[in-house]
C-alpha cells in the first residue's frame, strides 16, 4: 500500500507542477484556451489521484467503503486523519472534477482563477496530510 500511496501522491505533485509550468501562478494566463485546456487536464488528474489516494487509504485501514466522491473525504475526516476544513474543501475538487468530466462547457474561467489563486494547493496539503499519517 506504501507504493500506492507514494504512486498518488507522486502524480498530484506533477500535475501541480504542470500547472505551475503552464500558468506561472497568473490567473490571467487561463484565458488562453491552451493553457485553460492544460490546467483543466492536470487539475482533474490531480484530484482524480487525491480521490484514488483516499480510498487506498480507506481500504488499508478497513473502514467503510464510500458510495460518492465526496464520501471518500468525509470518512477520512471522520477517523481524524482530515480536519473539516480540509475535507470541505476536497469535496468541493470533486465537484469541479464532476463538472470538469461530465459538462466542461460550463466551466466558467472565473472559477478556474479562483481555483488556481485560493484553492490549489489544498491538493497538496491533502497528499501531506496523508503522507504524514502514514509516517506514524
Amino acid at each position: 500500500m506504501k507504493d500506492q500511496i507514494l504512486e498518488k501522491a507522486n502524480i498530484i505533485r506533477r500535475c501541480l507542477q504542470r500547472i505551475d509550468e503552464i500558468t506561472e501562478g497568473n490567473p490571467e494566463s487561463l484565458v488562453q484556451m491552451t493553457n485553460q485546456d492544460a490546467y483543466i487536464l492536470n487539475l482533474q488528474r490531480g484530484i482524480q489521484a487525491c480521490i484514488d489516494l483516499a480510498n487506498i487509504v480507506i481500504k488499508e485501514h478497513k473502514w467503510e467503503m464510500p458510495g460518492t466522491y465526496r464520501e471518500s473525504f468525509q470518512i477520512l475526516s471522520d477517523h481524524g486523519l482530515l480536519d473539516a476544513g480540509l475535507c470541505k474543501k476536497m469535496q468541493k475538487m470533486c465537484g469541479f472534477r464532476n463538472i470538469a468530466i461530465h459538462d466542461y462547457r460550463k466551466i466558467d474561467v472565473e472559477i478556474l482563477k479562483n481555483i488556481l489563486t485560493n484553492d490549489l494547493r489544498d491538493l497538496e496539503r491533502f497528499y501531506q496530510v496523508i503522507l504524514q499519517q502514514e509516517k506514524n
